[in-house]
């Protein structure tokens, strides 16, 4: 896959994506607001610390039940706010327009409003994000097609409920959402998918569909997969946000085993290392040449 100029092998090692978000109620707590320069410092950061993609959200995605979740850590703990486009806009726009002028490192946008996505990609991000990409309530699936960019599409659903096999019903899910990318023009080289860890699943779910992650391959097309920070982590460790740095790099270690192309976290120094070593003993490990 071509991505913002760069070709993309997937199989060959895994591929780090940066979480920047430009929020003020993000679950992780690293929302860094309407600061444009905390956020391409952090970009920028990011990028040394060997992210192979930076990913830029202007609205919390943070379901109601993982903010209920997060409320025994914090009591500033809510749901995210949802936001309008002109909103969303002024605070992704500058973000990517300055990464876009600073680094050739590809931009994602995270957003589910093809509004939003269209001026992001027309000032500097290379393709989609969409926490939504298996609802028939929003679809950015045309503007994918139509400006010829890759695009994730991640597995949600309003509530945790489901009728049985829950990974099966997301898989299925998501197979759907891959025939509709594709009928709506979307090249199946440029569809990516994301399972949506945390995303209308509890706890249990999330941590099933962690250990048969490599279900997902049947799909065909490469896996992102975000546990980074996770309220299930927080649950499983009675640990809030800030101190899930070992609980996210387990989870990180077992995705890259059970088949993730993509790891999109928040802490890029310590997970890049843990995808080298996780891929050292899945992938094969090349020593460096001593001559």
């Amino acid at each position: 896959m071509k991505i913002g100029g760069r070709e993309y092998r997937w199989g060959a090692r895994t591929y780090v994506m940066g979480v920047i978000n430009v929020t003020f109620d993000s679950f992780s707590g690293d929302g860094l607001g309407a600061d444009v320069d905390a956020s391409v410092a952090q970009g920028l950061r990011f990028v040394e610390e060997g992210a192979d993609f930076l990913d830029i959200g202007g609205e919390s995605t943070r379901p109601p039940y993982a903010a209920r979740a997060e409320s025994r850590f914090s009591t500033e703990a809510r749901e995210g706010t949802f936001i309008d486009e002109e909103e969303e806009l002024r605070r992704v726009l500058p973000v990517i327009e300055r990464l876009k002028a600073a680094t050739d490192v590809p931009i994602s946008i995270d957003t589910y409003k093809q509004g939003v996505a269209r001026r992001a990609l027309d000032v500097g991000a290379s393709f989609l994000n969409d926490v939504w990409g298996t609802s028939a309530e929003t679809n950015i699936a045309p503007v994918a097609a139509e400006r010829g960019v890759p695009v994730v599409l991640m597995h949600n659903q309003r509530g945790t409920k489901y009728e049985g096999n829950a990974v099966a019903e997301v898989i299925a899910s998501l197979q759907k959402a891959k025939d509709a990318a594709i009928a709506a023009g979307v090249p199946i080289e440029n569809i990516m998918l994301d399972p949506g860890f945390g995303f209308g699943k509890d706890a249990q779910i999330n941590l099933e569909m962690l250990r048969r992650l490599h279900e997902f391959q049947s799909l065909g097309q490469p896996l992102l997969v975000g546990t980074s920070r996770k309220s299930t982590i927080g649950l499983v460790l009675g640990l809030p946000p800030e101190d899930r740095l070992e609980g996210t790099a387990a989870t990180v270690a077992l995705a890259i085993a059970g088949g993730a192309d993509i790891v999109r976290v928040h802490d890029v120094k310590q997970m890049a290392r843990v995808a080298r070593m996780t891929d050292a003993v899945v992938r094969g490990w090349n020593p460096p040449d001593s001559s």
